[in-house]
Order: C-alpha cells, then structure tokens, then sequence
C-alpha cells in the first residue's frame, strides 16, 4: 500500500486547509460583529482547536494582532454611573445588617448572662429553703397516729 501514504497526506493537507478557511472566516465575522478577539472565542467559533490555531503561524499572528488592537473602552456614561447606584444600596443594605447582626448577638449574650445569674440566684434560694427544713423538722411534718 505504498500509494495511500501520498492519499493520506493530501487529505490531511485538505482537513487542515478546511480548518484554516473556517477559522479565518470566523476571525473576520468575529471583528465586524466587534465581539472581542480570543483564541477560545476563536476556537469555539470556527470548531478547531486551540491546539490547532496555536500552531497555525498565519491565524496566530492575525488574532494576536487583532487582540492587542482592540477600541479603546468607553469612559462610563450617566447611565453607567446609574448603574453603580445599586451597588451602592446593597453596601449599604450590608452593612446594616451585620449591625443589625451584632446588635442582636450583644443582646443575646446579655441575656445569657442575666439568665445564668437568675438561675444561680433559683439555686441558692432552694438550697436555703432545704437547709431550713432540714433544721425544723416537727413544722414541716405532721405525724400519723
């Protein structure tokens, strides 16, 4: 089969012209829809491979080209700015509630504090309350004939 290898190869050169043809004409339809310039965009767009357009000297000059030529970016206009403004209310929407938060673990914690103190206070009282039974018996107790 010494005649399939020349086959091979021109089908290989063919696939790889194809290739070429889709990438490059999906480079172009890439600039005039002013979508940005990348090789993944690229790669997504056209079908191939990064592989494949890295390797490709002709499309890898042009999209690095096209890369490091991008329009410059617009300063933010007054719709732009409006659109900061909500950012603005969820900051500060934020930060009332992490007050709101602390605020609420303080209080928490003083409640705590002043219920360990009441039950200490409930303990010490039944212990009283024993002791002064244990040293009157005969009031507490009445005795069955």
């Amino acid at each position: 089969m010494p005649g399939n290898t020349d086959n091979l190869r021109k089908a290989a050169a063919a696939r790889t012209a194809e290739a070429a043809a889709r990438a490059g004409n999906a480079l172009v339809a890439m600039i005039k829809e002013g979508e940005p310039v990348t090789f993944r965009g690229l790669a997504a767009k056209s079908g191939v491979s990064l592989d494949f357009l890295y390797r490709n000297d002709g499309i890898r000059q042009r999209v690095e080209h096209h890369r490091s030529a991008r329009p410059e970016q617009k300063k933010p206009s007054e719709n732009q700015a409006r659109e900061d403004q909500p950012s603005s209310v969820v900051r500060t929407l934020t930060a009332q509630l992490a007050d709101l938060k602390r605020r609420h673990r303080e209080e928490t914690a003083a409640l705590r504090q002043a219920l360990e103190q009441a039950h200490g206070e409930n303990l010490a009282l039944r212990r009283r309350l024993t002791a002064a039974n244990l040293a009157s018996p005969s009031q507490t107790r009445t005795r069955r004939p």
